[in-house]
């Protein structure tokens, strides 16, 4: 199961892409996750500086 990212909150600042070692996180407008990339290793979550990701 991949992580879950508000919209909302994110602030496009690119922590959690830094964090993602199998590139599975990408920055539009606002950061979007590959499903089929993310192993749920969670280094996005604690990364995230305005907890805009979650499980």
């Amino acid at each position: 199961m991949a992580i879950k990212i508000n919209k909302e909150l994110c602030i496009a600042c690119g922590c959690c892409i830094s964090a993602c070692a199998q590139g599975a996180l990408e920055l539009y407008e606002k950061a979007a996750v590959d499903g089929d990339a993310c192993i749920d290793c969670l280094a996005c979550i604690a990364m995230c500086p305005v907890d805009a990701i979650t499980e």
